[in-house]
């Protein structure tokens, strides 16, 4: 059975990496919430061999995930646990969490749970790294983001490109400030917050 395949995720795989090894250079453990086709944690897993990589999204994902993970056979990389942000999270404390494309895809009631879920599992001094489209002042930073927009509410009417300064304030509210906004491929920022001290 052919692996799952995103020719985004390979397009922007090296720009996250870039950032994610300065921010993830002390940390030992990271679960990444959503790993879709399972491309990115195959590649931050092999280059970034201090960590473990702990995988998860919802079961109909997992066997596409297993397929790329069984393939790389990676010590550090880990089976996908499941995790669906309308249930409990399936960890107690992880020191590290990465999200790609993920909250313009779920309900801004969903976008909520991952902050509480964060706040919830996240270990003191924590960091979160999310990457994916945002708007600035309500504006769009791309016509071809307006467009993608206008797609995922014809798709999902609960869904779309969020607002930062909504997405910075939710963060604030669960104790996190953000550290850095970076940008990357395709008119995509990858944000990191650190949990207050």
């Amino acid at each position: 059975m052919n692996k799952p395949f995103s020719q985004a995720c390979e397009n922007n795989k090296g720009p996250i990496l870039a950032v994610l090894q300065q921010y993830f250079a002390d940390t030992q453990e990271v679960l990444e919430v959503g790993s879709g086709t399972g491309q990115h944690s195959v590649h931050f897993a092999a280059h970034l061999t201090h960590l473990q990589w702990h995988t998860s999204d919802r079961p109909i994902n997992h066997v596409g995930i297993q397929q790329w993970l069984d393939d790389a056979q990676l010590s550090n990389l880990h089976s996908p646990l499941t995790l669906d942000l309308n249930h409990d999270w399936p960890v107690e404390t992880v020191e590290a969490i990465y999200t790609a494309n993920t909250l313009h895809i779920v309900s801004w009631q969903l976008v909520e749970r991952f902050f509480a879920g964060v706040k919830q599992h996240l270990a003191p001094a924590g960091i979160v790294c999310i990457y994916g489209p945002f708007k600035y002042q309500g504006q769009f930073t791309s016509e071809s983001n307006q467009r993608f927009d206008e797609f995922l509410k014809q798709q999902d009417s609960q869904s779309g490109i969020r607002d930062i300064e909504l997405i910075t304030q939710l963060a604030q509210r669960a104790g996190f400030t953000l550290l850095s906004d970076n940008q990357m491929p395709a008119n995509n920022q990858l944000l990191v917050f650190k949990r207050h001290a």
